[in-house]
């Protein structure tokens, strides 16, 4: 799949991405995530109109995938990441966050950092194993913080949430 940034007219298709993809959450008994309205366009296009909307998508240039991401505290906080389950298992989440990487390489930020769901399978247990790490209370950023604590604001907190963060290659 190819990664490039997100058009004004595909912001619905990354809503469909996210209704699909929160599908799976039902089965782990998380109902309401799997019902959970997808960012409304007008945030999304918020930020695609900052050039941090990506979409991976497939040979017919048809989105599959999104990563919507902004800066907070030097690093690149993804803010969403989507896998359509058509495409899911095929690297293409990964491909993305490589993607975001090299864009937050290229704009001196030294991280990426995220929020996630610590005993969902494809949430902190996979990001930790392509290099993420929990980051323990004393070592979040106020950015982070404020993050946090908007997320509890909405009852994601039901669930064990964490914060995890990778450093980006100096090379």
């Amino acid at each position: 799949m190819r990664i490039r940034r997100t058009a004004s007219d595909e912001l619905p298709a990354l809503q469909d991405i996210e209704r699909a993809a929160g599908g799976p959450f039902r089965d782990l008994g998380m109902a309401a995530i799997a019902d959970d309205e997808p960012p409304a366009l007008e945030l999304l296009d918020g930020y695609r109109r900052a050039g941090r909307a990506w979409v991976a998508v497939d040979e017919e240039d048809h989105p599959r995938a999104y990563l919507i991401a902004e800066p907070v505290d030097g690093a690149l906080h993804i803010e969403q990441i989507s896998v359509h389950p058509d495409a899911a298992r095929q690297g293409v989440g990964r491909a993305l966050l490589a993607y975001a990487a090299d864009r937050a390489h290229e704009e001196g930020l030294t991280a990426l950092t995220l929020t996630t769901f610590a005993e969902v399978p494809w949430n902190a247990p996979y990001y930790r194993r392509i290099g993420f790490r929990v980051l323990e209370e004393a070592e979040l950023t106020p950015g982070l913080r404020k993050i946090r604590a908007a997320e509890a604001g909405h009852g994601l907190d039901r669930w064990p949430r964490v914060c995890m963060r990778r450093a980006l290659s100096t090379a």
